[in-house]
């Protein structure tokens, strides 16, 4: 089964504090950083590594081995059924389908246990 992938990846984050995470990957690493607003959730950054690449940064709880997530954003509407197909083949679905900001998302891990995630953008049709 093949998933249809936009070109880009992004790189997900959760971080204890925004701020001091902003000024660590803006000041000390050179990362273009952009804040975003997040409504009720807070502020989260988005950093630009070059074409197609992009850092997250939420702020929450830090969880050692489940952060950074590597996401992948869907190209077409159909995150559902791609979750459905990927349960079918035994991967385990951590997280289902919830509102993200921009659109939708679903995390699952690979057989090693590595977090992964589904982006979908708000536009498209979840089916």
């Amino acid at each position: 089964m093949g998933v249809n992938l936009k070109k880009g990846i992004a790189v997900l984050f959760n971080v204890s504090d925004i701020n001091r995470t902003e000024r660590f990957y803006r000041d000390v690493l050179g990362i273009e950083i952009e804040r975003q607003p997040g409504g009720d959730e807070g502020d989260w950054l988005l950093g630009k590594l070059g074409t197609g690449i992009e850092l997250l940064f939420f702020e929450g709880e830090v969880e050692i081995g489940k952060s950074p997530i590597v996401v992948f954003e869907l190209a077409e509407g159909y995150m559902k059924s791609v979750l459905e197909k990927l349960a079918g083949q035994g991967v385990e679905i951590v997280t289902p389908v919830t509102e993200a900001p921009g659109g939708w998302s679903s995390e699952f891990i690979d057989p090693d246990g590595h977090p992964l995630a589904f982006f979908q953008s708000g536009e498209l049709p979840l089916s």
